[in-house]
């Protein structure tokens, strides 16, 4: 329930937005004024209002040209909160702002897709419906990327705006960050990857801006560790140099020091994997040896920097994958050195709490008794620690948790319900103190609050800025930092350091040249803004004939803009002098995921939850050549590529069998090089079963082997891998078919479905449509049947006896007589004819 509107505020008038809602502060108003005419990348301070341009944007955009919203964030919660944001500041039925995460089900979203007016959802669900064709972007007006620093790489924010600037009639895209990047060169990409040509930025500086700011005070708390932890530091360390002086005797270190950073240790890997390429047996030894090193570096931090309760958990977990079927020779090896069980049993005996669990009390009780404060967030990478955290300080303060959706060992993850309401309960005030991963660092609406601890300094500048930003928006603020003296957290505090220094750099930098930028960018990007830009009179935007066409929306809407010296913003700008006081209603909507390093909280790589399901959008009728890929194929990047290519349609399904169906008879199993050789290394027969069961599906099997060098990429002898080539052609009679990466395999797939498709007019099936069998294969799948012994088995079973008969009667002593049937096989086959069924 929004609060009483104070009579001296002014608010923003439009039709769309609830009466007395949104406070009108002029930088805002100038924000939102130049990203609804044009594809703008929008920064502004954290706890400033970032959703609110955007909503005022939205707001405009299905007002004058109709249509639909479409708003990207992170991570469930966050979408629950801008859809309960959306929901209070627009005049628009609630049933028609919809929320789309992995927990609704496909065929749900595909239908309420249509009916929506606003879609606010997480990017990867979104990829997966565009990748399915369940949904289409034409209609949408208006696209917003919550922290859009993310729109890099293969997150699924960039193929997102890819197909938003190819498929939507009147496209317009805003992006949004507090921290776009740690220099020039990086929001360039994120620009050029999201289509954004114009760039705003304001800052601190500004004296719009810094009316609704106040200055937060950054104290750093020195602690020493005690003689118990530096003895379990030192043994650990210890052991870091042993396995360092063996990489060094590889030639990919040059030192054996325990503090080599992160940088030096990513090169020792990408040299090893180098001579992995070369063929050099050493180097999978080494990489092995690697793999400890980083084990080792990260029980360090633990005990240096967060607690000995995180360091014996990590430990425990250590025990048991190395008695996991399957474990790593790191991870045995690492718990069964002797320096090692002796750190472990320290640990074990260790009594005492890691000194920052003291430091962090005292200060809580300094800010919530003698200074009167309400509420307190502590900040820590572990989950193991904010367990244990939480646990101590509920001794004194009123405290709960506040961690990501994935379980882990040990750990139950909280469902986004539980997550709402905690932090709906810590804005009532119903306890004092929350304890949080990063989960909540990155644009949450989280309450102000007079205390943020840092419970290790963050040595990444977007994450530490984000966390600053949870205090100091209403009044002064207090951020408090640990640092463990002597350990990890020193050089984190000047990465830290560094790192926000040169982004306010950045940002002040880019603010002075933004024009310049968005001039570089301009036609750069993803797609042009010739069809939309308002000319240098005011006149109304061209393009919005071309919405009216699909949307229904009349020109006439927009009746009058051409007189206003800034259009369409009319609406949104009575006076733009006054600002009034800050809004409670201003729902914030800087946004990031789960981005628990420590922890890997999974939220920003939201899967669809639903994928599980084999229910899927019908295909219905299909212009051009359809391919049905699987669910778990979306890892690769090859579903994203099909799904961009003219003239072919995606649909998604949880397939039986096969990775690609591209016909009634032609279905793929894609094996790349890694995963194949796997099979003939670890003696994993799934591949050879997979296939079995494509080819007893479709007449024309295919198995595509993906990647450079089968023949010496592990140490396989070539023999082993020409046997599994023609076991998989002869024996399973599939097309055993080479390409060189995922692009040349999309391209690949393309050319068989289109031949198979258009050339002989075949249909698709998911399902497959083998023909019939011959009296020979069907006797052999009878046989093959029996204990699950393989088609040459069976072949060699019905030459020897003859008749399917005579190989369900034959004793076995007889059947040892069969090449390739030993004892085990032969006792098993008389043990499935000769066996009572069970009652």
């Amino acid at each position: 329930m929004a609060e009483a509107a104070d009579p001296e505020t002014e608010y923003v008038d439009h039709p769309l937005l609830s009466p007395q809602f949104i406070e009108r502060r002029r930088y805002q108003v100038e924000l939102a004024d130049t990203a609804k005419r044009g594809h703008t990348l929008v920064c502004l301070p954290t706890g400033l209002g970032k959703t609110t341009v955007s909503l005022l944007v939205t707001a405009h955009r299905l007002h004058n040209d109709g249509g639909k919203a479409l708003f990207l964030a992170p991570t469930k919660p966050l979408v629950q909160q801008h859809a309960d944001f959306y929901r209070e500041a627009l005049n628009v039925p609630d049933d028609e702002i919809v929320v789309f995460t992995g927990d609704v089900s496909p065929d749900d979203r595909a239908a309420v897709w249509d009916d929506a007016r606003i879609v606010i959802a997480t990017p990867q669900v979104v990829e997966n419906d565009l990748v399915g064709n369940r949904v289409s972007l034409r209609d949408v007006t208006h696209l917003t990327f919550d922290e859009c620093h993310r729109g890099t790489g293969d997150y699924a924010y960039v193929y997102i705006a890819e197909r938003y600037h190819a498929d939507a009639a009147s496209p317009l895209v805003t992006g949004m960050s507090a921290s776009p990047g740690g220099d020039e060169e990086e929001i360039r990409v994120v620009c050029e990857n999201l289509g954004l040509d114009q760039v705003e930025v304001m800052t601190e500086d500004d004296s719009d801006v810094a009316d609704y700011t106040h200055d937060t005070d950054v104290q750093w708390e020195r602690i020493d560790l005690p003689d118990e932890i530096i003895e379990i530091r030192d043994a650990l360390n210890d052991v870091i140099s042993d396995r360092l002086e063996k990489l060094k005797s590889l030639g990919v270190s040059s030192t054996t020091q325990p503090s080599v950073s992160q940088t030096d240790l990513n090169k020792m890997r990408a040299e090893l994997q180098r001579m992995m390429d070369a063929g050099k047996s050493d180097a999978y030894k080494g990489m092995s040896t690697h793999a400890e090193v980083m084990k080792l570096r990260r029980a360090v931090e633990l005990v240096e920097t967060q607690s000995v309760e995180a360091l014996r958990r990590y430990f425990e977990r250590q025990r048991n994958a190395a008695q996991s079927s399957g474990a790593s020779k790191a991870s045995q090896r690492l718990v069964a050195e002797p320096k090692v069980r002796e750190a472990m049993r320290k640990a074990e005996a260790f009594d005492d709490l890691h000194p920052k669990f003291r430091q962090t009390r005292v200060l809580l009780a300094q800010t919530l008794g003698i200074g009167g404060g309400e509420r307190v967030i502590v900040f820590t990478e572990s989950r193991d620690t904010a367990e244990a955290l939480t646990e101590f300080l509920s001794q004194s303060f009123d405290t709960r948790r506040f961690v990501g959706q994935g379980d882990k060992e040990g750990s139950d993850g909280m469902t986004q319900t539980q997550q709402q309401e905690t932090l709906d309960a810590f804005r009532a005030g119903e306890f004092e103190v929350l304890v949080s991963t990063s989960v909540a660092e990155e644009g949450l609406d989280v309450p102000e609050v007079d205390l943020v601890l840092f419970f290790e300094p963050v040595p990444t500048a977007i994450r530490s800025i984000q966390r600053k930003g949870r205090t100091g928006r209403q009044d002064e603020g207090e951020v408090v930092v640990l640092m463990a003296n002597d350990t990890r957290d020193e050089a984190y505090f000047w990465i830290s350091r560094r790192k926000e220094q040169q982004m306010e750099d950045e940002l002040r930098k880019l603010k002075g040249v933004a024009d310049e930028v968005s001039a570089d960018l301009d036609g750069d990007g993803q797609a042009g803004l010739d069809d939309f830009d308002g000319d240098a009179d005011g006149a109304a935007e061209a393009g919005t004939d071309a919405a009216d066409d699909d949307t229904g929306a009349s020109a006439d809407t927009a009746a009058g803009a051409g007189s206003e010296t800034q259009p369409g913003l009319a609406d949104f700008s009575a006076d733009v002098d006054d600002d009034g006081p800050d809004d409670d209603g201003d729902s914030d909507g800087d946004s990031s995921g789960d981005g628990d390093a420590a922890d890997a909280e999974a939220e920003d790589a939201e899967s669809d939850d639903s994928s599980e399901d084999s229910v899927v959008a019908t295909a219905g009728d299909v212009d051009g050549t359809e391919i049905v890929i699987d669910q778990r194929e979306l890892e690769s990047t090859i579903a994203r590529d099909l799904s961009t290519r003219d003239g072919v349609t995606t649909r998604l399904e949880t397939l039986a069998v096969g990775d690609y169906v591209l016909s009634d008879r032609v279905a793929v199993e894609r094996k790349s090089v890694a995963d194949f050789l796997d099979t003939l290394v670890g003696g994993d027969r799934s591949m050879f079963e997979q296939v079995g069961d494509l080819s007893r599906a479709y007449a024309r099997p295919v198995v595509v082997v993906e990647g450079d060098d089968l023949y010496g990429e592990r140490n396989v002898h070539p023999n082993a891998v020409r046997g599994a080539l023609s076991a998989l052609a002869i024996d399973f009679d599939a097309s055993v078919l080479r390409t060189e990466d995922q692009a040349d395999t999309a391209d690949l797939l393309e050319v068989i479905a289109k031949r198979e498709q258009e050339t002989n007019d075949r249909e698709v099936s998911a399902h497959g449509e083998k023909a019939a069998k011959t009296l020979p294969e069907q006797q052999e799948y009878v046989v093959s049947a029996i204990a699950d012994i393989g088609p040459v088995t069976a072949r060699a079973l019905l030459e020897h006896f003859g008749t399917v008969e005579a190989v369900m009667t034959a004793r076995e002593d007889d059947l040892l007589e069969v090449s390739g049937v030993g004892e085990v096989t032969a006792e098993r086959i008389r043990d499935v004819v000769g066996s009572d069924y069970p009652e």
